[in-house]
């Protein structure tokens, strides 16, 4: 499956712009984490979801081996629980009742929805983070970038569902809020390719980078002197 065709005219503008095709290329595994945003039931699970993405089921061996990186290179694996906040009205104002009916319940407290699905290789180490809104690092409404400033951690490595609303919207105000912030490609997924291929491209034109799995590995695994103008 191809997971990103940027035009090699948008990757000479990224260049010109930052002077590399990967701005965050010298990862640093220790100051690194791994932010799974919405791999829960109510995304992926069609007898409980609300907004199932189909697409989210393809990226879970990916996620999995990225945390195993992470954590055996020193960095941080979090995972990231989309939960009902009745606080949000806006969000239901543009909700049908039935559609606001389904969500509540599949992202309430404890609803089977909320639950992370099962597929994924959660430890007792990993840090479990609940967002009441779309982007994780939303000041107020999250405790993410708490919990990474707390541990020293300034790069993330935003991966999980939907590309182009919840991760989109997390690494987007990641680097607006000084995180080193990288979307993966083949670890992020859409309702839609064209959805997913586009926020992508946004992303990567202004706000962050942009790498597959096996890149990101293949970054926080490398020997120190490995140069770090290789862009794989």
């Amino acid at each position: 499956m191809n997971w990103l065709d940027i035009p090699d005219s948008f990757t000479a503008r990224v260049i010109a712009r930052c002077g590399t095709a990967h701005p965050h290329v010298d990862l640093n595994p220790a100051r690194t984490a791994l932010v799974v945003v919405d791999l829960q039931n109510a995304f992926m699970d069609d007898a409980v979801g609300h907004a199932v993405c189909p697409m989210a089921r393809d990226i879970v061996a990916n996620v999995n081996r990225l945390a195993t990186t992470v954590r055996a290179t020193g960095g941080g694996v979090f995972w990231i629980k989309n939960t009902f906040d009745a606080r949000w009205s806006n969000a239901d104002a543009m909700l049908s009742p039935e559609a606001r009916r389904r969500r509540i319940e599949a992202m309430a407290e404890g609803s089977k929805g909320q639950a992370l699905w099962p597929e994924l290789d959660v430890r007792p180490d990993d840090e479990i983070v609940r967002k009441y809104r779309f982007s994780a690092f939303l000041p107020g409404t999250c405790e993410l970038p708490d919990r990474l400033r707390s541990r020293g951690l300034d790069t993330v490595l935003i991966v999980g569902a939907v590309t182009n609303v919840c991760c989109d919207s997390s690494a987007r105000d990641a680097m607006m809020t000084n995180f080193k912030t990288v979307m993966v490609t083949d670890a992020n997924a859409a309702m839609t390719m064209g959805e997913h291929q586009a926020s992508l491209t946004a992303f990567y034109l202004m706000f962050g980078d942009v790498m597959d799995t096996d890149f990101v590995i293949q970054r926080l695994t490398r020997a120190p002197d490995v140069n770090a103008s290789d862009t794989g």
